[in-house]
């Protein structure tokens, strides 16, 4: 079957520009919600992944979610600190912190209006398990005071939360001495400070996790088995990276399947859009596709031809759609994550994946409202082609 140019194609398109553009113009739009929504699940995802070490464990009491629902007594925490398979630093301690996590409310700048923030006991040996915290301003808390570093997302988003200020609450005044940057992880979400003092200050007698570094990663499933034998623990051993992505979960599949169910809806106006330019361009060109047929070219090479350039229309609204969206990665957001009710700061992020998946929905599009115009071109008679041009 003898195929017509793709120059005839795109020059046709050329031609109504104008009426290209608007149309095009609509798919972008339904391109820009469809890639934002994925990108915003992708940088959940990332940012709370990021957030845990391969070689980490974390221990939680057994069937919490989240930190916050957890309790770990003190003599608990010194039973798994006994246990083999712990690495050590320069001074010979164990490498592992033993951290009670609360939630506060404190009040945005700007606004005002509160939001709940992570804050988190930790020490020296805290920040040796994280290696991507880093202070960028001020110095580490000294240990049993009342000062407290916050994660540059905080230290930006909240009264108080900057370097030099004072936050209140537990009922008493903290100092900011410093803040950090975790890499974009949800630690940039979080106030740290002394474990003692935080337990003390919230009158709490447990933490609410362990964190560990191993020795060697293969030992992780000697040391889970070891936890959860011990009937004095009722304690649950994880990857620290797998808990990190579990905590994604809910929020990200929940912004996906909404932002999808949104995109599918107004998929509709666009495909009925394109439906409608293709449509015209049909009854424009009634006396082309008479030539074309009378030139030889049969049926399925103007079906071919007329949708090919429906899915050409909808791949520009990608691609301007898909540039729009792009620029979302320059945008700092926050939300509320749903396995911990605390804020969370993230950013937009575009991967070749959702590119692929961009660029396939919006010729699908195409395809969908470009095939019916098509089928009726093919099905016109070369006759009464020749006859209405």
């Amino acid at each position: 079957m003898k195929a017509i140019p793709l120059s005839y194609i795109a020059r046709n398109l050329w031609v109504r520009r104008v009426t290209t553009l608007l149309t095009a113009g609509g798919m972008a739009l339904v391109v820009y919600v469809f890639a934002t929504v994925l990108m915003m699940s992708e940088g959940i995802r990332s940012t709370l992944v990021a957030t845990g070490q391969a070689d980490n464990v974390i221990v939680l009491r057994k069937g919490a979610g989240a930190e916050i629902n957890s309790g770990i007594s003190r003599g608990q925490a010194a039973i798994v600190e006994s246990l083999p398979g712990i690495a050590t630093d320069a001074a010979g301690l164990p490498l592992l912190s033993k951290e009670p996590v609360v939630l506060n409310n404190l009040p945005k700048r700007g606004s005002g209006k509160p939001s709940n923030v992570t804050v988190r006991g930790s020490s020296e040996l805290g920040l040796q398990l994280r290696p991507s915290l880093r202070l960028i301003e001020g110095r580490m808390f000294r240990a049993g005071s009342s000062e407290i570093i916050t994660g540059r997302a905080v230290a930006q988003g909240f009264q108080g939360a900057g370097l030099g200020e004072t936050l209140r609450f537990a009922g008493r005044d903290w100092t900011v001495v410093g803040v950090f940057d975790a890499g974009g992880s949800a630690f940039d979400s979080e106030i740290w400070g002394d474990s003692e003092q935080m337990l003390q200050a919230f009158r709490r007698d447990a933490f609410s996790s362990v964190v560990f570094r191993l020795q060697d990663q293969a030992q992780f499933e000697a040391i889970r088995a070891a936890i959860e034998a011990d009937p004095r623990l009722q304690l649950e051993a994880k990857p620290e990276i797998r808990f990190y992505a579990e905590q994604s979960e809910a929020l990200a599949t929940f912004i996906s399947i909404l932002g999808t169910s949104l995109s599918v809806v107004f998929s509709i106006g666009a495909i009925v859009g394109a439906m409608i330019t293709m449509f015209a361009a049909v009854a424009s060109r009634i006396g082309e596709i008479g030539t074309l047929r009378a030139l030889g070219f049969r049926r399925g090479a103007v079906l071919l031809a007329f949708l090919l350039e429906a899915m050409l229309l909808s791949l520009i609204g990608g691609l301007l759609g898909l540039a729009a969206a792009s620029l979302m990665q320059t945008v700092n957001i926050s939300t509320t994550n749903f396995q911990t009710f605390s804020e969370l700061a993230f950013q937009f992020r575009l991967t070749p994946a959702i590119v692929w998946k961009t660029l396939l929905f919006s010729l699908f599009m195409g395809f969908v409202g470009g095939f019916i115009p098509a089928w009726r071109a093919a099905r016109l008679k070369i006759v009464d082609c020749l006859r209405a041009a």
